[in-house]
């Protein structure tokens, strides 16, 4: 893999991942771009605990634009965009509109407060264009074109995961406009957080909790337990196996764990990254099968230890649609959203059968 760093016009970082080590990344973003400068702050939730991220300037983010003025693809035909190439393997660059931004500080004060406790939303948001190919999707991407995107989120993860203080890295797609996805262009983010987020706080409780009352490492038993029983087993290979959990949330829920327990994707040694890129596009094959109306819209989220260790996280990727048939969508209503309780219209043996009936043949 061949990284090449460069700036934007308004001093944003960009990087290229190449496969090929002789690549020259030298084109110049020619755009008048003042800085822009990030408002966010993040404030604790007094009655949970939790921290909120107040991002006020994103509400002038881009929004549907049409193909032709995607600021993802390359740049050509004297249509500058993000990327000043005018084509490009993988491309990772800072968010224009971030909800984190470590220049935050710079901007926003501090309150400790114990029921207005607030501080800068110090942290980074990257884009993360997986191809230059405006009508692919993940799941067109070859096994190596996959490989190279894996190799970027490790990277990033080491990179951004060694910047001070940061705490989490969180690298995820979120694919379809029902899922509020604003630009086609395929294409994921990566966020470094200034704080643990909520879901992961309550795996490491109950990580910590089944480990006084086991002895066991939570994650290593759940995916031997899915393992030995697999009725909810999808796909499986020598170092991964992809699961319906027990008590999925979502319609069609998937979570590929590595065999080995590692605490984030810096961790995976090269058998593991050899063989992912094969099951995880046919993981997203599978779910494009699932219904006939169009591409299904997706989350896939890595959830990754926290900085620094004292964790019992383990790696692993959690794929998931909002969609329930081929013409009903899952929203979050009273019970999700208001008191995060969910309820499943579709029985997580059910989804495992379908999404093993949905395998790719040929």
């Amino acid at each position: 893999m061949n990284k090449t760093t460069t700036k934007l016009a308004d001093g944003r970082e960009l990087l290229y991942y190449d496969t090929d080590d002789t690549s020259v990344r030298d084109v110049l973003d020619p755009r008048p771009l003042e800085p822009a400068i990030a408002l966010s702050e993040i404030r604790r939730d007094p009655s949970t605990g939790d921290w909120v991220t107040i991002a006020a300037h994103r509400q002038g983010r881009t929004y549907h634009p049409p193909a032709d003025q995607c600021p993802l693809c390359p740049s050509r035909d004297g249509r500058a965009g993000e990327i000043p190439a005018d084509a490009y393997e993988v491309a990772v660059f800072e968010n224009r509109f971030p909800s984190l931004a470590f220049d935050a500080a710079a901007h926003v004060g501090r309150s400790d407060a114990p029921l207005r406790t607030s501080a800068p939303a110090a942290g980074r948001c990257e884009v993360v264009c997986f191809t230059s190919d405006h009508e692919a999707s993940f799941a067109d991407l070859t096994p190596e074109q996959t490989r190279l995107v894996l190799d970027a989120w490790t990277d990033r993860t080491a990179e951004l995961a060694a910047r001070p203080g940061i705490q989490q890295v969180f690298c995820f797609e979120n694919r379809g406009a029902e899922i509020g996805v604003t630009l086609a262009h395929p294409h994921g983010q990566i966020y470094a957080f200034p704080f643990i987020t909520p879901r992961t706080e309550r795996m490491i409780t109950t990580a910590a909790e089944h480990r006084a009352r086991t002895g066991g490492n939570l994650f290593e038993d759940l995916l031997a337990a899915e393992r030995a029983d697999g009725n909810r087993v999808v796909l499986t290979g020598e170092h991964w196996t992809a699961f319906v959990p027990f008590a999925a949330r979502w319609p069609y829920e998937v979570h590929l764990h590595p065999h080995r327990r590692v605490p984030d994707l810096t961790r995976l040694d090269e058998a593991e990254r050899a063989e992912f890129p094969g099951l995880y596009l046919e993981l997203l094959r599978r779910f494009d099968r699932l219904f006939d109306a169009g591409p299904t819209p997706y989350i896939a989220a890595w959830h990754q230890a926290p900085v620094g260790g004292g964790h019992e996280l383990a790696l692993h990727l959690e794929l998931f649609t909002i969609r329930r048939t081929a013409d009903k969508i899952k929203y979050l209503a009273g019970v999700e959203s208001g008191m995060d309780a969910f309820v499943n219209d579709v029985a997580p043996e059910a989804a495992a059968e379908r999404l093993r009936e949905v395998a790719t043949r040929g």
